[in-house]
């Protein structure tokens, strides 16, 4: 959450000359803003749209950027050592003034950051089990972690390939 995605997703399938699918985006344009599904039906339920919209995803190939709760399921880890995947990590310093005033279901109640961090902890271990590069957003020009990023999966094999 708050690590820059979308908009770095978006620069990145630019530099390539790809396509670029936002699942969250995907899900809000085929089911409404994820705050109301989560009111309405709960995380499961959100989860297993979520899911949809990753294997389409995927699917369809170019750059892709993910919730950051879609690797909670194994079958998108699994779906994702036959690609690229790049993490992007940012400071708790930084998150602070990226969430604030912001309608993310998770972070609802209590210290929008204190929450960020305690999530970001508990699925750490999912990213990095995913993740061929990781990258961090913190600092810097944006354009400097798209140049990065880009150069990098340029020449990246996916860590389920044969190299």
């Amino acid at each position: 959450m708050g690590a820059g995605k979308t908009s770095i997703g978006k620069r990145v399938a630019r530099a390539l000359g790809v396509g670029f699918t936002d699942t969250d985006a995907l899900v809000v344009r085929e089911h409404g803003p994820i705050p109301d599904l989560f009111r309405a039906h709960g995380e499961e339920h959100f989860r297993t749209i979520e899911r949809a919209a990753v294997q389409r995803a995927l699917a369809a190939g170019g750059v892709v950027s993910l919730g950051g709760g879609s690797v909670l399921d194994p079958r998108t880890r699994a779906d994702l050592r036959a690609h690229r995947v790049a993490f992007l990590t940012v400071t708790p310093q930084v998150i602070a003034h990226r969430i604030a005033g912001g309608a993310r279901p998770l972070l609802r109640g209590g210290d929008p950051v204190k929450e960020w961090a305690r999530i970001f902890a508990e699925r750490r271990p999912l990213y990095e089990e995913v993740a061929d590069a990781v990258f961090d957003t913190s600092r810097g020009p944006l354009s400097d972690v798209v140049d990065s990023i880009a150069t990098w999966a340029q020449s990246a094999v996916p860590r389920g390939a044969s190299a």
